[in-house]
């Protein structure tokens, strides 16, 4: 019998791009009261044909509460297609769901009913913290040769922070990914090129630093995160660290280029603590060097202090709060979501070093409370958070909710949840689908990580050009 790839697998963003459309959205809902209600993992209908079109079409409630689910991933995706790696017995069927707070890991299987995943495993919290010393699995990513898994801190909630792997077939752990760290100690974020068997990981700060909420005192003294750290993916040793300044604090989210014989990427940092800015900035290598550069500055917005959660009173103004960014499979339009201000921005990046702002729309916002055009006459809370694009780069689907603690400190009227979706044209404009709006509120819980079926933006590396 003759063994075929996944039919979701692509050698290169570009044939990706060619991909079906999206029919299905999974999403991550978390319990937001505490009260022993546990968190979910919804299904949206994507399919414009479809009479369900824009609607939960099933949830499925975690065994116990207290997850607090987050970067979700795939086990296995195009990566598999790598000429040193090749694994054409394997196919994208099943979702690794971390839970950031009780350091537990579900499986669920998608493949005979994707509307309806079904729980298959469960990886409690003591087996990771025996097998890989690490807690707080944050982002998972499928690699070439295993599923690697971020984590936030050792098992007493401090430092180092770092990565962790599991087997593909059996999910057991098999260990912490870094042989030889360096000064390696924050982490969060973690992506590759390829291409050039590099590692980039970026820091925010350990559990005990972050689970409380933001601490004033640690962003004043600009003691999270502000570092890249550059890795041999193959030896898995530490090789560079970029320091993007310690008034940028928590470098977050990476996005490097689809195109593995690129060498750039992009990363967001979440406040300056000199004028509560949110920067972009790009990295790339020049002359065997990695370095990187401050590209896209969102300043801050004034605002009546009367209308602004206590912690920000004193400055008279709503940051932006960058939380996430998203590449399109072409390496064309960063989508950047501005939770603080409610707005979600796209740049062409075609020239990494010069983006040029091509578009942005707003729903919620600390101060903005902005309507959606599906409902114009309800004010929203929140604001755009976790973003993910279609492999063709025509839709951006985004939820309302970074982290509970998070959530209390800056919308401390609590957060109705919501996922809409954004249209992006040819030239990189966006604009809010009125038609598609999946109010969370009556479920009473908050949406964070979207994926969607078959792949999308953010959740395939590549091996081919």
């Amino acid at each position: 019998m003759l063994i075929q790839p996944d039919p979701t697998f692509y050698p290169s963003a570009r044939e990706a791009m060619r991909a079906p459309r999206e029919k299905l959205a999974y999403v991550a809902l978390l319990d937001t009261q505490g009260e022993g209600r546990p968190d979910g993992l919804a299904t949206v209908d994507l399919d414009p044909d479809s009479p369900a079109y824009g609607t939960v079409v099933g949830v499925h409630d975690m065994t116990v509460p207290g997850d607090e689910l987050h970067h979700f991933g795939w086990n296995v995706c195009s990566a598999a297609l790598c000429p040193y790696a090749p694994h054409p017995h394997v196919e994208r069927r099943y979702l690794v769901v971390p839970g950031l707070r009780s350091s537990r890991i579900y499986v669920f299987d998608v493949k005979d009913d994707p509307a309806r995943p079904k729980l298959v495993k469960t990886i409690e919290p003591e087996v990771i913290f025996e097998r890989t010393g690490y807690s707080r699995p944050h982002t998972v990513h499928c690699g070439t040769d295993a599923i690697y898994v971020s984590a936030l801190g050792n098992v007493d909630g401090d430092a180092p922070g770092g990565v962790f792997m599991l087997d593909h077939d059996t999910f057991e752990p098999l260990g912490p990914w870094e042989a030889d760290r360096g000064p390696q100690r924050l982490h969060y974020d973690f992506w590759w090129h390829l291409g050039h068997d590099t590692m980039i990981t970026s820091e925010w700060g350990t559990p005990n630093m972050i689970e409380a909420g933001p601490d004033l005192d640690l962003l004043v003294g600009r003691r999270y995160g502000h570092k890249l750290h550059v890795w041999d993916l193959r030896k898995r040793t530490h090789q560079q660290e970029i320091d993007l300044g310690d008034q940028h604090q928590m470098a977050l989210e990476l996005r490097p280029a689809h195109d593995p014989t690129k060498t750039y990427g992009f990363v967001n940092t979440v406040i300056s603590v000199e004028d509560l800015s949110a920067n972009i900035f790009t990295w790339y290598l020049e002359d065997g060097v990695w370095k990187a550069k401050k590209t896209i500055t969102i300043p801050a917005e004034p605002a009546d202090p009367a209308l602004l959660p206590e912690p920000l009173k004193q400055f008279g103004a709503v940051p932006p709060l960058v939380s996430d960014i998203s590449l399109t499979l072409d390496d064309r339009i960063l989508l950047v979501s501005a939770w603080g201000t409610g707005e979600l921005l796209a740049f062409d990046v075609s020239d990494p070093l010069n983006p040029r702002q091509t578009g942005s729309v707003r729903v919620g916002g600390i101060t903005g409370r902005a309507a959606h055009p599906g409902s114009p006459g309800t004010p929203r809370n929140g604001g755009p958070q976790m973003v993910e694009v279609s492999r063709d780069g025509r839709r951006a689907y985004f939820t309302n909710s970074l982290y509970r603690s998070w959530d209390e400190v800056f919308y401390p009227d609590g957060i109705d949840g919501w996922l809409v979706k954004a249209d992006i044209a040819e030239d990189g404009s966006i604009a809010l689908d009125p038609a598609f709006l999946v109010d969370f509120a009556a479920d009473g819980r908050r949406p964070h990580q979207v994926r969607l079926q078959g792949g999308d933006s953010s959740s395939d590396s590549y091996c081919y050009p």
